[in-house]
């Protein structure tokens, strides 16, 4: 694959991505906010709803998949995120220890927005060499 489809694969990863980081941060919110969810179990609730929508954009749009496995694929995809979320939480963990005053109020959002720079990177990634692979 050249750099220039590359490229614009990024780029369509990244506009599913924003697509999925309004889902996740809508569902964070909501739960850690409104609800009083324990903000780790909001956030992980709010990932694995915005890999599935992201799954279903990344397969049709994105990569153009015509797998006929489609749920060997979706849990190829759940596999690379739950890996996301690993790095994501993990992330978003190690700020907080970095940064302890910053874990509450609109700080934590931005050490949020910290982890899921981190993340889109992995899954692209692991997407593209695994999930995606000749697609």
């Amino acid at each position: 694959m050249g750099l220039q489809p590359l490229i614009i694969k990024f780029l369509k990863f990244g506009m599913v991505g924003a697509s999925g980081f309004v889902i996740h941060g809508g569902i964070l919110y909501l739960l850690r906010d409104v609800v009083g969810i324990n903000q780790f179990v909001a956030n992980a609730i709010g990932f694995i709803t915005a890999a599935t929508s992201n799954y279903y954009l990344n397969r049709i749009w994105t990569f153009r998949s015509h797998e006929k496995q489609v749920g060997v694929e979706y849990m190829k995809f759940i596999l690379v995120s739950v890996i996301g979320l690993g790095v994501n939480s993990g992330t978003l963990w190690l700020t907080n220890q970095l940064l302890p005053a910053w874990s509450t109020d609109w700080h934590f959002y931005i050490l949020w927005a910290v982890a899921v720079g981190v993340t889109t990177l992995w899954n692209f990634l692991g997407n593209m060499l695994f999930t995606f692979k000749n697609k």
